[in-house]
């Protein structure tokens, strides 16, 4: 009996033994393994980092296909490139209102029509301008009576016919009643009644039924048409046309704070449309003093010719204002730049020994056909001008 309670002591501690073995073991394994593991990803993170791509020799003959440029330090007008808007000049047009209230019975004039000042735009059957032809009328006929009342008294008061207080009453009641009929008469004109309409009433000839005319404030283009007929006109309130004088426009370009410093009152600036390379001369006349919420830019006013009313309202241009105030700078040719596989600039440099190496450059503003290039290059480097697509077609080859 305790041979055998001995053995299965031992058995058990076989048994225990072989179960710490076996788990020390897979513990090792394990470390081995994820010791393993991490050495290939560290070993996969190294990766190889990319070699220069190697300098382009050329033969003499090929060397004649390309033209060399020698960077040096110019003086130059920056000029900024911006886009834009285009506005009615608001000093040469103007919104026109209902002078009075009405039904409209018939339009005069329709958009894109030139009109001239005064030239009837649109017919009201106005109540309101009636009764401003009523009053004159009155006012003149009440004039004329008490005019004559006092002319008599002037007579009568020489013979003692009346008093004289009777006399002073008689002419101040004739001065009042002409000062109405010069109101009368400047409420008409205030409502742009016809020159013609106003004689006829001094003349005792004024018509039973008139209508009222909306008259164009300025000479200009009739640029929009806000009523219809038979729609109601609030005086002073109802939008009926927009005449604007579109000889002249405003463009509104917008300026990234970037550029704001080289901006400046009085700049000359290039207007170009699109189509068919138009371009049309203008001046900066005025630069906001708020930034756009919206965009985040300033608001540079230009002043632009428009011959033959080229720009329209709210189309939208390309701007490039030229500094007046001089800057000075390395400016190589647009032909000379380049693009790599990541889209980053860059131009070929002549080395010492006749080869042609990539060089990165920064690029700045662009003026003409040059562009200003503030770091990577150096005064007295020479360049590869036309002909840099060629070598960059050798080189990746």
């Amino acid at each position: 009996m305790k041979n055998r309670s001995f053995d299965a002591r031992s058995g058990a501690q076989r048994r225990s033994g072989w179960l710490c073995g076996a788990v020390v073991a897979g513990m090792a394994m394990t470390t081995l393994v994820m010791t393993t593991g991490c050495s290939g990803k560290a070993d996969n993170a190294a990766q190889p980092t990319a070699t220069p791509p190697a300098n382009v020799t050329l033969t003499p003959d090929q060397r004649k296909s390309i033209h060399i440029y020698t960077v040096a330090q110019s003086q130059f007008r920056k000029t900024v490139d911006a886009t834009g808007a285009v506005d009615f000049d608001n000093d040469q047009a103007t919104s026109v209102l209902a002078p009075f209230s009405g039904p409209v019975t018939r339009l005069l004039a329709s958009v894109g029509q030139r009109v001239k000042k005064g030239e009837p735009l649109a017919e009201v059957d106005s109540p309101d301008f009636a009764a401003a032809v009523s009053a004159y009328v009155k006012a003149i006929a009440s004039a004329r009576n008490l005019r004559r009342l006092a002319d008599a008294d002037t007579d009568l008061v020489q013979h003692d016919g009346v008093s004289a207080r009777e006399h002073e009453q008689a002419q101040t009641d004739a001065a009042n009643a002409e000062a109405d009929r010069d109101a009368a008469r400047q409420a008409l004109v205030s409502l742009d009644a016809d020159p013609q309409l106003i004689k006829d009433v001094e003349a005792g000839r004024a018509s039973a039924r008139v209508r009222g005319l909306i008259r164009a404030p300025i000479s200009g283009t009739v640029a929009e048409k806000l009523i219809t007929p038979g729609q109601l006109l609030q005086a002073g309130t109802t939008p009926c046309f927009t005449v604007a004088d579109l000889s002249r426009v405003w463009v509104m370009a917008q300026i990234s704070d970037s550029d704001l410093a080289s901006v400046r009152v009085g700049d000359t600036a290039r207007v170009e449309t699109g189509m068919a390379s138009t371009q049309l001369g203008g001046t900066v006349a005025n630069i906001s003093a708020l930034v756009d919420p919206d965009t985040r830019a300033v608001i540079a006013r230009v002043d632009v010719d428009n011959p033959g009313q080229l720009l329209k309202k709210q189309m939208y241009v390309h701007v490039l204002i030229q500094a007046r105030q001089p800057s000075s700078g390395l400016l190589v040719p647009v032909s000379a730049i380049l693009r790599d596989d990541e889209n980053l600039p860059f131009v070929y440099v002549v080395q010492g020994d006749g080869s042609f190496a990539r060089r990165p450059v920064t690029l700045g503003s662009r003026t003409g056909d040059q562009i200003v290039i503030p770091k990577g290059l150096e005064s007295g480097d020479r360049i590869v001008d036309d002909g840099a697509l060629f070598i960059q077609f050798r080189q990746i080859q």
